[in-house]
């Protein structure tokens, strides 16, 4: 294999399941215990060169007899909740294969099933690490440090025990779409996803891991990490220092020196140019950064730039040259913009911190059959207020993605009209959007029906306080909400007259609720005449009110329902089909 880069591998995972003390065994170092509350606060290069393959994977690699050919592997560790979004490039992923850690006594929570989302849009190889296989109860590692050679050697109970635990796992991941299996008994690594089981604590597995991700990367990946002549990469994170650009960044194709200039992808004006004043590269094993002046892909790297302009996180970038000018690469991102930040025309606004946050929300978001309007990347700005603001009532939600309200647009007045939505974890941005919507057309649906006369069902009671001119007399209500204005009928559909009062204990009141005992006055009618005590009266509706009441079932009591049912049976009498 000639000129061939390192494949970049990027580990993702459940936020607790492990993924940083497995890149710690793999490069012998301890990153983890430095960071806050265990959980992983920057992306971090780790280069791994051959020589170190060799070593870190020896024993696997000769005994499945795996040459190295690969001049290294670079890994990169991503905040789980970031969702390794940010490492994407034209055409889906940056990451050329990928590492889904999975603690195998805890299984697949929201973010693994969201990383599996993503892998699978992306269309990216993966392998599975079955994390933390010291905690079933009674491992004994190997010591080989094989974790093919320690299931084997467990007493009967524990390997009964790993089992399960291993086979509940393959069929979550089935209800997933993915087929996966042990890494050595698959023959057909293109339809099944490998499993290698390990344990960050011991060791275990570690060596399995590195050479399934040679193996696989050597199989399949040879066009994907053929170096070409053109310098491309991604800014993972923007720092400023003294109004100073440095960028964390990946360089994945080509070359790139200092004397260079590129042009970086930007939302609004398709590209910033910029020259580069320096140039440090992330050494082997974690160990720093070295200066250099001329770097090859595929590399880690932090940048110092000239430009002072806002640059986003996300944003792929292009070295500038005679045939490559930056006209041509600017019309090419924005291009790219175009087709990766696709919109419904219809459907809510949505924010994202960075370029593959927001890639990565849109498709979840398109998953869930949730349409969006408009879509950004940066804070949540007065402009994306007032346009959700104008939005129907069942879109008035804005979702920021790891973005936040800034405080000075807290007291503005149409915050009032939309709900704002924040969260830096995808899944709970989705699922507290889902509950938002299900309450909102509920609540719209409400109000649909407060427009309908009240359902509501009364018995008149032996005291008629005056006979006509208006009729005042006792009711106790039997169920639903008596309201003002409601017109009402008897059991054999005759029309009997609209409610003009109602008082309890000798008080005028809005509305009477159920087992309260009323006085009622009816003007243009006479109670001698057109009723009798102990009669049932029923709100009088219209077969389209009638419709409308049944359309939101869900929205009544048993009790309005059961009343509804009565009306229904009182009108069929005359006409079979009323209301159906």
């Amino acid at each position: 294999m000639t000129n061939i880069r390192q494949p970049i591998v990027t580990v993702a995972g459940h936020v607790d399941h492990g993924k940083t003390s497995i890149l710690d065994k793999i490069r012998g170092t301890s990153i983890q215990e430095g960071e806050a509350g265990g959980i992983t606060q920057k992306i971090s290069f780790t280069t791994l060169p051959q020589k170190n393959i060799e070593q870190r994977a020896g024993t696997t690699l000769e005994k499945f007899k795996i040459p190295v050919e690969i001049p290294g592997l670079l890994f990169i560790d991503t905040p789980g909740h970031a969702a390794f979004t940010n490492l994407r490039k034209r055409g889906g992923s940056l990451a050329d294969i990928a590492v889904l850690v999975i603690d195998i006594n805890d299984g697949i929570k929201p973010q693994t099933a969201e990383v599996l989302s993503i892998l699978k849009a992306n269309k990216t190889p993966f392998i599975i690490a079955l994390n933390k296989l010291d905690n079933i109860s009674g491992w004994k590692s190997s010591e080989s440090l094989l974790s093919l050679e320690s299931i084997e050697n467990q007493a009967t109970n524990v390997k009964q025990n790993f089992d399960e635990k291993f086979y509940t796992i393959i069929g979550a991941l089935h209800s997933h779409g993915i087929t996966a299996e042990m890494y050595s008994k698959i023959d057909d690594f293109t339809q099944n996803v490998a499993i290698v089981p390990c344990s960050a604590q011991t060791g275990e597995g570690i060596s399995e891991i590195l050479a399934m991700l040679t193996a696989l990367s050597q199989k399949f990946l040879k066009d994907r990490i053929e170096v070409r002549e053109q310098g491309k990469g991604v800014v993972l994170e923007v720092k400023k220092d003294k109004a100073m650009n440095f960028l964390e960044c990946i360089l994945y194709d080509g070359k790139l020196s200092s004397t260079d200039e590129i042009a970086i992808a930007s939302i609004e004006e398709g590209a910033i140019q910029t020259k580069i004043r320096n140039i440090q590269e992330a050494q082997p094993l974690n160990k720093g950064y070295k200066t250099e002046t001329k770097v090859e892909a595929a590399t880690g790297l932090k940048v110092q730039i000239t430009s002072k302009e806002e640059i986003l996180p996300g944003m792929p970038f292009q070295v500038i040259t005679k045939e490559n000018t930056f006209e041509k690469i600017s019309e090419e991102f924005t291009e790219e913009m175009e087709e990766e930040i696709q919109t419904d025309g219809h459907g809510i606004v949505v924010k994202a911190d960075s370029l593959g946050s927001l890639e990565a929300l849109l498709v979840l978001l398109r998953q869930n059959q949730i349409p969006v309007m408009k879509a950004g990347i940066g804070p949540i700005t007065k402009k994306d207020i007032y346009m959700t603001n104008t939005l129907p009532e069942e879109d008035k939600v804005l979702l920021g993605f790891n973005v936040n309200l800034a405080e000075e647009l807290e007291e503005l007045e149409e915050l009032k009209n939309i709900k704002v939505l924040t969260d830096p974890v995808v899944y709970k941005l989705i699922e507290n959007l889902e509950k938002w919507k299900a309450e909102k057309i509920q609540e719209i649906e409400r109000k649909k029906l407060e427009e309908l006369p009240r359902i509501c069902k009364l018995t008149t009671l032996d005291f008629v306080f005056r006979n006509s001119s208006p009729a005042v007399f006792g009711v106790i209500v039997n169920g639903g909400l008596l309201k003002n204005r409601e017109r009402f009928i008897n059991k054999d559909d005759t029309k009997i007259g609209q409610i003009k009062e109602i008082q309890h204990e000798r008080n005028n009141v809005q509305e009477g609720k159920k087992g309260q005992e009323l006085a009622i006055s009816m003007p243009g009618v006479n109670f001698e005449r057109q009723l009798t005590v102990g009669e049932p009266l029923y709100t009088n509706l219209s077969e389209t009110e009638f419709r409308k009441f049944k359309e939101h079932k869900n929205l009544l009591s048993s009790e309005e329902k059961s009343i509804l049912q009565e009306i229904a049976q009182i009108k069929r009498r005359e006409n079979p089909t009323w209301g159906i």
